[in-house]
């Protein structure tokens, strides 16, 4: 137990040294190392949203998926899977998109932000507890997804195939190109994160699971790389001259509900995004379809102007959270009921 916590904590503190570096060498400021930002950028490389400055093919999700998927071969740990209720995963992957992109950021951003000085950051904290609290209540009382089953390795190992490709034309993309967006090179993106993919496969690295552990389990192991997390941010924001603080209470109740709809949405999905990635790479189809609803997402959200500026929260981001809460709330009743009836018909 010693050892698995002080390798959380290292994890955390590696995450934290790479999104201080990333953004020392061209990542947005509290943006280093955002898994929610990343995909709504590659969204966008794909043309799958009109705004110009988020059009990026950002490396660092295709080097995680590739990181976890390299040790889990190496370490015997590969399995493809799947077949538990992938359309529901694709809705929860929507609605955790939504969800960040009205906050600005995943739950590693919140953290990123919070260790930058963002105290709005601290609204959007309690609200990504209290959904993930919600959440583990359902899971308490038996909601679950489904089984999984073990599949034929050839639709997994195509989609390793394809992040390996679109890592190439990635890189191939940006060579005498201008920048439409702030990002750090290529190579550095490319090795901090297959580093941090590495990591967090051989920890279980997730930011939910810090907390759902907790309450269903009072385990705290987690919870240790979520806080290293912070102190090596915090620290390395105030070396680096990085750390503002500020405070108000404007869009505090949206920055809450929107995290509230990504703690409850992931905790039921089983796993935050950067652990929907590092799932995907063990062989995880479920996980891949759960990124896939994210995608979509960010698609949704940017071109139908739900996604928040730095200082605006839009009308229809509220009014999709809203809706994202009313349908994961639903979805999470309806499957508990009916799991519920199954075991009495089984007489559990």
């Amino acid at each position: 137990m010693k050892k698995e916590k002080t390798m959380i904590i290292v994890t955390g503190a590696i995450i934290g040294i790479a999104a201080i570096l990333l953004v020392m060498l061209g990542n947005p400021k509290n943006m280093g190392f955002c898994i929610a930002c990343f995909i709504r950028d590659i969204t966008g490389s794909l043309q799958l949203h009109s705004v110009e400055k988020l059009q990026y093919a950002r490396p660092e999700i295709f080097a995680i998926i590739l990181g976890s998927f390299t040790v889990a071969n190496i370490k015997g740990e590969y399995k493809t899977t799947g077949g538990s209720s992938p359309i529901l995963r694709f809705f929860l992957g929507f609605f955790i998109m939504i969800g960040a992109l009205v906050f600005l950021g995943c739950p590693l951003r919140m953290v990123l932000r919070l260790g930058g000085g963002d105290g709005k950051a601290v609204f959007a904290l309690f609200g990504f507890i209290g959904g993930i609290f919600i959440g583990s209540k359902f899971l308490n009382q038996g909601f679950s997804l489904g089984r999984t089953y073990k599949i034929e390795k050839f639709g997994s190992y195509g989609f390793m195939a394809a992040i390996l490709l679109l890592t190439v034309l990635t890189a191939f993309s940006l060579i005498g190109k201008p920048e439409l967006e702030a990002h750090a090179p290529f190579i550095a993106s490319f090795v901090f994160a297959i580093v941090v993919g590495v990591m967090a496969q051989r920890t279980r690295f997730c930011m939910v699971g810090a907390y759902r552990d907790m309450f269903l389990f009072k385990d705290t192991t987690l919870f240790f790389g979520t806080l290293s997390l912070f102190v090596v941010v915090l620290v390395g924001n105030i070396i680096t001259g990085n750390f503002s603080f500020s405070i108000t209470g404007e869009n505090a109740i949206w920055y809450f509900l929107s995290m509230g709809l990504v703690g409850f949405a992931a905790s039921l999905a089983g796993g935050c995004p950067l652990r929907q990635l590092i799932l995907a790479g063990e062989g995880n189809t479920d996980s891949i379809i759960t990124i896939i609803g994210m995608v979509f997402g960010a698609a949704i959200a940017h071109n139908f102007k739900m996604a928040s500026s730095p200082t605006t929260v839009n009308t229809n981001g509220k009014i999709a959270v809203i809706v994202g809460l009313v349908v994961i709330t639903a979805i999470a009743v309806l499957i508990t009921k009916q799991r519920k009836n199954e075991l009495k018909k089984l007489g559990l």
